[in-house]
């Protein structure tokens, strides 16, 4: 199992490290919160925009955005707890569950901008097609 872990783990303390120097490096001052907040919420919506075609594929009619959302939600509480355990197992960053709390609040503000958006586009199509 660690011999499947530890690249992963390497894999995500590279990515930590790039966007760290990504930060200091075009001095945008984001704070580690900040940064949870703003990656796992754009990780989530890339997600949103992989699996939402999938599921739609495969289930032809119903609350085919609820499943999604749900999955994605589920498959970010993974990722960010994955990624405090990576922290805590290279020491590349301090592992606090409010970073976990801060990714996750990153993903629920843009998905409701994207549902508000989604559901003005369904609302404008809709009076345009009468």
């Amino acid at each position: 199992m660690g011999n499947l872990l530890y690249p992963i783990i390497s894999w995500i303390t590279r990515i930590h490290h790039k966007i760290l120097s990504l930060n200091d490096s075009k001095e945008l001052y984001f704070n580690d919160k900040e940064l949870h907040f703003l990656v796992i919420g754009l990780l989530g919506m890339a997600l949103i925009f992989v699996v939402y075609p999938i599921f739609k594929a495969l289930v032809k009619r119903g609350y085919i955005m609820t499943v999604t959302w749900i999955y994605v939600f589920t498959v970010l509480i993974v990722i960010t707890f994955a990624i405090e355990i990576g922290q805590w197992y290279t020491g590349s960053g301090v592992v606090e569950l409010a970073d976990v709390t801060s990714g996750l609040a990153g993903f629920l503000v843009m998905f409701i901008v994207f549902a508000i958006i989604r559901k003005a586009w369904h609302a404008v199509r809709k009076l345009f097609r009468k």
